[in-house]
């Protein structure tokens, strides 16, 4: 029998009785938690040494040819593959070459920030089983 309101499958779920309230506030935990926690972190771009200095260029090639592929047949297998390779090349070009810190704090607030991210992981966890 339905209440009145939402749906049941809204209301409830994981099909616990009340789970949206748990749901909406570990969200809101985790969102918090996860806030904090990135705010501490530092990030400083480093130099793109992989074959050598200045190589940047060199990861653009299979890039180029790839979607050059792509605009004269949009259904070139080697396109897909120079295209994708590429993307995939530049992307950890780009992570490899970051340098990331958490910024100096006080304990305390370590443990506020990864308290608030558990938890709400944790009741998230228990509304959805």
């Amino acid at each position: 029998m339905e209440r009145a309101g939402a749906p049941r499958r809204i209301r409830d779920p994981g099909g616990t009785p009340g789970g949206l309230g748990s749901f909406l506030l570990g969200l809101v935990l985790t969102a918090g938690g996860a806030y904090l926690i990135l705010n501490q972190v530092q990030v400083y771009g480093g130099y793109w040494r992989w074959f050598g200095p200045n190589t940047f260029g060199l990861t653009l090639i299979p890039v180029v040819l790839g979607v050059g592929l792509l605009f004269f047949d949009g259904k070139s297998l080697p396109g897909w593959i120079l295209s994708i390779v590429g993307v995939v090349v530049i992307f950890a070009g780009v992570l490899s070459s970051m340098e990331i810190y958490f910024r100096q704090t006080s304990l305390y607030n370590v443990l506020v920030m990864l308290v608030l991210f558990v938890g709400g992981l944790g009741l998230m966890a228990r509304a959805v089983r």
